[in-house]
């Protein structure tokens, strides 16, 4: 998903859940931060480099593809943006532990990751809230496709039509990074193909390029690793239901809900503006921003701001030491830090080491990367009587 839905419509959606206005701004903000949250930006604002939460073309293109560098590719990518659905899912053919470590990463909506992760936000502010949010709605998006580099797992091939007015327009894509997508003409850009199991350009959709990332696409095609099965995609139809589950989340985050649970929708909240929602998700654009703003604001009562990056790198950079870890951006990575942890243990409890080891401080003691020291320190505050 992009800016459009990650920020403006999380706005919504937080407004429908019952958030104020200010408090719907911090969760959507949180949202879109995280594909903002490259290491260059930590660079930058000089913070803890375990939080970043994506990374920048020119960082892939630099990344390294040992299996150190794939274990650090993963834990961004597997956390924030293709939230593994089930880690313990069999293949459709007999495959060795190589791929089917790969296969289990692919990413799903309603996984059990998808309710450890709200619960995880549960109680811990707006920062919480909008990362949770992120990796809800990429479970949507992103389905079918894995935050690991694996030509065997995403990759596509020709078979690749959109669904338009019941009938199948074939898409040529194209590697021009440069060149905006051609919705009207069926043209879109994609990675290059790569015929290395591992490489940069087989990681997550780039085959199917910005495809999977709008809310007017249906589209049919034949993923690499299915068997030849075709798969179905009808984004406006997937996006309606991520708004809902949003709404969901953020009415039991709010303390409207006394759980949550996957599988279930806020139908009911969101149908006074249904017709505008789905109006706004067929509408064929490549960049909703305009519409889902002007849905917020109508929402809200109020001015509905863009996304603004200055403010909290301000009020990071401008704080003291000690103050930090209470600014928003202070909080975001906290937060990040967390969701990073947990997912990276889940996937290594579950016998797959492909986003590397992970070890229970609370057993064993502080082990690893210096920057989750933070967190381990974090924790140990909370649980002081």
């Amino acid at each position: 998903m992009q800016k459009d839905f990650h920020y403006f419509a999380t706005c919504c959606a937080a407004l429908l859940a019952g958030w104020s206005p200010e408090e719907s701004l911090e969760i959507a903000t949180s949202a879109q931060m995280v594909d903002m949250c490259s290491r260059t930006f930590l660079d930058k604002v000089k913070g803890p480099k375990a939080a970043v939460t994506t990374q920048l073309q020119l960082e892939l293109m630099q990344a390294r593809t040992d299996p150190v560098g794939l274990q650090d590719i993963t834990r961004i990518w597997a956390s924030f943006h293709f939230l593994p659905g089930n880690l313990s899912a069999e293949p459709p053919r007999k495959t060795g532990r190589r791929y089917l470590n790969k296969y289990r990463l692919i990413c799903q909506p309603n996984g059990q990751l998808v309710k450890d992760t709200v619960e995880l936000a549960k109680g811990k502010g707006t920062a919480a809230a909008g990362i949770a949010m992120h990796v809800l709605a990429d479970t949507w998006a992103h389905r079918n496709f894995a935050g690991t580099p694996s030509l065997v797992i995403n990759n596509t091939n020709y078979y690749f039509f959109e669904i338009l007015d019941g009938q199948d327009r074939a898409i040529s894509f194209r590697h021009s990074p440069g060149a905006p997508d051609d919705p009207e003409k069926g043209i879109y850009s994609n990675s290059v193909y790569q015929g290395s199991e591992n490489s940069i350009m087989n990681l997550g959709h780039g085959r199917a390029g910005h495809l999977p990332d709008y809310s007017f696409i249906r589209y049919r095609y034949l993923p690499a690793w299915a068997d030849y099965a075709e798969i179905v995609k009808d984004n406006p139809a997937e996006y309606w239901q991520a708004f809902c589950q949003m709404i969901c989340a953020l009415q039991y985050l709010r303390g409207e809900r006394e759980s949550f649970e996957t599988g279930i929708y806020a139908f009911d909240t969101a149908e006074p503006r249904k017709d505008e929602i789905r109006g706004i998700l067929e509408k064929r654009q490549p960049d909703a921003c305009a519409d889902w703003q002007a849905l917020g604001e109508a929402i809200a009562g109020r001015e509905i701001p863009d996304f603004d990056m200055d403010t909290i790198q301000n009020e990071y950079l401008s704080s003291s030491p000690e103050e930090k870890d209470r600014t928003f951006l202070g909080a975001f990575f906290l937060t990040a830090l967390a969701q990073k942890s947990m997912v990276t243990n889940k996937i290594f409890r579950s016998g797959n080491l492909l986003a590397g080891w992970s070890v229970d401080f609370r057993e064993k003691g502080f082990r690893g990367i210096k920057d989750y020291r933070k967190l381990v320190e974090e924790a140990m505050k909370e649980e002081k009587p």
